[in-house]
């Protein structure tokens, strides 16, 4: 069975304007079909805890609900709206955005990451967002191009 990066940046958001939701949906989902790539958490204690408790989401359930009702992306954000009463708190939905735009990764994983890229680390990529986006495209390409 072939085992599949997550592409969905943190970064990106659907349409209920959350950050990393769909990517969180997207490893979730891979995870129940063992299909995520070896090295990547269904559910993390990073941006995905970031977002579920932004959210104010019970992990087990949400992570339930995705695992048993294989749901597509706006099922699952239909599903969230039906959790907090038909809609969110505008307000910790920008709050956790900016919490997700803003996170930096510490020195070591950073140079690490660009290391792996084959980028200098001269200080321009800091923020996690774009250091994990190279992160999955140097692990894409090693596990789907370079063979």
């Amino acid at each position: 069975m072939s085992k599949i990066v997550p592409l969905i940046s943190s970064g990106t958001a659907g349409p209920l304007g959350v950050l990393h939701l769909p990517r969180f949906w997207q490893k979730v989902s891979l995870e129940s079909a063992g299909k995520l790539a070896d090295g990547y958490p269904g559910c993390g204690m990073g941006y995905d805890q970031m977002v579920l408790d932004g959210l104010g989401l019970d992990k087990d359930s949400t992570i339930g609900y995705i695992k048993d009702s294989k749901p597509t992306y706006p099922q699952f954000e239909k599903w969230i709206l039906e959790q907090k009463g038909g809609s969110l708190d505008g307000d910790a939905v920008s709050k956790l955005n900016d919490a997700i735009k803003g996170y930096n990764h510490d020195d070591e994983t950073r140079t690490s990451i660009l290391s792996a890229s084959g980028i200098s680390d001269d200080g321009s990529i800091l923020d996690a967002v774009n250091l994990n986006n190279l992160d999955d495209w140097q692990e894409f390409h090693a596990a789907e191009i370079a063979g």
